[in-house]
């Protein structure tokens, strides 16, 4: 990290796994933190014990690095790098929290892979319309990067995206470390849209895995998903000026879509296993305990397509299933037919 970028105050805004594995880094890498964690039983926890205990349990904090509270305002306040971690399903009900002028001037760095439910709106997008947030201030984390492996300080690569490489290379400096390498782009549009795409597809490979295909036909399945995926941000950029280059072989595209669909560590996978073996959707939710961003995120983006008209018969197959009760089954035999 550059000795100028030392001392940047940074907040966190969630207290799961992922707002717990950027903690982390944030700590790891010499930065004092605000934390806002909702739960009061949570922070006192913490304070006595030093840890998360709902969430990767190993990482142990010290408390002189973190200022934890149940206060938003006040975390918003004093940061001028705010990391939004919390699951999208709830990001209104937090950010309405904070008055239309609480962002202005700050840098926001997104760490939610969705969209927000109801608008179906990219955060950027949220963001600018409740408080003015310019896309300039706006910067996006993605790429295959499981908080269990930080939590272990395996290898990770990160993916932070901005309009401008330079200031999104300084937010990426804050995070660079021997476990975590960190990547630059400026397709801060694109990797959003593909990070809510592979919870899709991932939640789908799930399925396939719950109904006892085997790796030959998930290869198969991955390779189709990435096709749609390409032809899906095609689609949108033509109508969006503010989409930049994709390189889909790059991480952030291909790697995060390939992690997500085989990983153990996805929870997308792991719901969409317990899909096909025959779970209700309710029962899912209620066995898996943590949010699947690619329930919600498959009826945002089947809305979203509507108006894009990208050929999905992938994401509309997983829509169908989780939202319209079609037998998963019959959803993949008809998928089997059509992939090349």
């Amino acid at each position: 990290m550059r000795e100028k970028d030392r001392y940047v105050k940074a907040g966190i805004i969630g207290s799961g796994s992922w707002a717990t594995a950027l903690a982390k880094i944030l700590t790891d890498n010499g930065n004092q933190i605000s934390w806002w964690i909702r739960n009061e039983d949570t922070i006192r926890y913490m304070q006595l014990r030093h840890h998360n205990r709902h969430y990767l349990t190993s990482v142990y904090f010290d408390t002189n690095m973190v200022k934890l509270s149940s206060n938003l305002e006040e975390v918003v306040a004093v940061s001028d790098v705010l990391v939004l971690a919390v699951p999208s399903a709830f990001l209104e009900d937090v950010m309405l929290q904070l008055s239309p002028e609480a962002l202005k001037g700050k840098k926001v760095v997104n760490a939610v892979k969705g969209l927000v439910p109801g608008s179906n709106l990219l955060i950027n997008d949220y963001l600018s319309d409740i408080f003015d947030l310019p896309l300039e201030q706006y910067y996006a984390i993605t790429g295959p990067c499981h908080a269990e492996e930080v939590a272990n300080e395996k290898l990770s690569y990160l993916t932070f995206s901005g309009l401008q490489e330079s200031s999104a290379q300084s937010i990426a400096d804050m995070f660079t470390n021997s476990y975590l390498q960190t990547i630059v782009n400026r397709d801060v549009i694109g990797v959003q849209l593909a990070a809510v795409l592979k919870n899709i597809y991932a939640l789908g490979a799930g399925i396939a895995h719950g109904l006892e295909y085997g790796d030959n036909f998930l290869s198969v399945y991955i390779t189709n998903c990435f096709r749609e995926m390409q032809s899906f941000l095609e689609a949108y950029g033509k109508d969006h000026s503010e989409a930049g280059a994709h390189n889909y072989n790059a991480s952030a595209y291909l790697g995060d879509l390939l992690v997500t669909c085989y990983s153990l560590h996805s929870r997308n996978r792991t719901f969409g296993n317990m899909i096909g073996k025959g779970y209700s959707v309710k029962a899912a939710q209620l066995e898996l305990n943590m949010i699947a961003e690619g329930y919600y995120a498959s009826k945002c983006l089947f809305e979203m397509n509507m108006e894009v008209g990208a050929y999905m018969p992938v994401a509309q197959a997983v829509y169908t299933i989780l939202w319209q009760n079609l037998n998963p089954r019959e959803a993949f035999l008809s998928l089997e037919k059509g992939f090349i």
